[in-house]
């Protein structure tokens, strides 16, 4: 919806300030990744409620860069959402979503956000990569292009097709598939970008170009369902897509494979702690499915985070801040903050189900310097691991 149309919901936020918190006020600290960070009311959800109706609403200041700066440093993390106590709860996110629709609209965007949204255009990846080189992750794989009659379409997305850190979960999934004989196939070269991002930095008319695309490319190949290595596909794609498809995130579908028996993990003796997606919980209410998983391998102890499932502290790297860096790094980033808490738990194995949290928290373990105490791992590359061992 276009801002104007909540402007009765943007004036009833007073800042009380439970969107900075976890859901029981605990002494964990603040949940909101960017006022963690600035401790201004500016930085917080209601301030930024504030700063929106007082200049695209109101129109009694001036917007500026540097607002923008500040209307983009918002992660979309859902924090706010499942912490505040009001009706309207539901439509923060979506507030803040309209609100950069108007900057967009205005040109107001800060130039990293420009450059993101120019280079999906142009290339269907913000990476500025040849589409002709989105599959080679799976060279030196038996992964196949999908044909008509597969029971599963494999989406891997931008990071998963192109970051160097994220092509390795990408890869173990594809091999995981694989060893279950579960019928999919890829797109390669002919996959595009699912908007999740773009969506979320306020581009609706690529958004909407991107999905329609998509869809026609879906509904050639005769695709029914889908299986997508990133929560922010799976976000895309169940919520804002065509229900004529059946979409899963992979954790689910391995859960299910494994429970089936498709699946024969062996003794995996390691202590393991998992970092909630904001994407695949949050967003989607998962929770469940990647404890189920690590769960079912014999020897992994799964020890919980302080902050865990829907008051989980976020990577730092949604609303497509893993490229455009506004929030920016730091002692104080949401990425080092993480593997901190991960640390915390005496954990070997910081787990993870998403390719941009791979990416962050990776970066932020070399950071920290504990890379010879804690190392990330995708759940696929988990499962995969062991598999090898049977």
């Amino acid at each position: 919806m276009p801002l104007e149309d909540y402007q009765n919901i943007i004036h009833r936020c007073f800042r009380c300030g439970y969107c900075k918190l976890t859901y029981d006020c605990s002494y964990l600290g603040f949940n909101c990744p960017v006022y963690n960070k600035y401790r201004l009311e500016t930085y917080s959800p209601g301030g930024m409620m504030w700063l929106i109706y007082a200049s695209l609403v109101k129109k009694e200041i001036e917007w500026t860069d540097y607002l923008s700066k500040i209307l983009y440093s918002c992660t979309m993390c859902g924090n706010c959402v499942e912490q505040c106590r009001f009706k309207f709860s539901q439509d923060l996110v979506n507030i803040l979503q309209a609100a950069r629709e108007e900057a967009v609209d205005r040109h107001i965007v800060p130039p990293p956000v420009g450059r993101f949204l120019t280079n999906v255009y142009r290339y269907g990846n913000p990476y500025k990569e040849p589409m002709e080189k989105r599959g080679n992750w799976a060279q030196g794989t038996k992964i196949k292009q999908y044909e008509k009659g597969d029971e599963f379409l494999y989406y891997v997305g931008c990071v998963g097709s192109y970051d160097t850190t994220s092509k390795k979960a990408a890869r173990a999934l594809g091999d995981v598939l694989l060893e279950s004989g579960l019928s999919f196939g890829i797109l390669g070269s002919k996959e595009n970008c699912d908007g999740n991002e773009v969506d979320m930095l306020g581009e609706k008319g690529l958004f909407e170009k991107l999905r329609e695309d998509n869809i026609r490319t879906f509904k050639d190949l005769g695709v029914k369902k889908i299986v997508t290595l990133s929560p922010h596909s799976y976000n895309a794609m169940k919520n804002n897509y065509s229900n004529e498809f059946e979409v899963f995130h992979y954790t689910q579908v391995l859960r299910d494979l494994i429970k089936a028996g498709k699946l024969d993990v062996q003794e995996f003796k390691t202590k393991v702690t998992y970092h909630d997606s904001c994407f695949l919980g949050r967003y989607n209410n998962e929770y469940d499915a990647p404890r189920e998983i690590l769960a079912a391998i014999p020897g992994v102890e799964l020890i919980e985070m302080e902050r865990n499932r829907e008051n989980a502290f976020c990577c730092g790297g949604g609303g497509a801040n893993f490229y455009t860096d506004i929030l920016g790094g730091g002692n104080d980033s949401p990425s080092r903050i993480r593997v901190r808490e991960a640390h915390d738990t005496g954990a070997n194995i910081l787990a993870v189900a998403c390719p941009i949290c791979m990416m962050m928290l990776e970066d932020a373990v070399k950071t920290e310097g504990l890379e010879e105490q804690l190392v990330v791992k995708d759940i696929s590359e988990i499962v995969k691991e062991s598999l090898v061992q049977s």
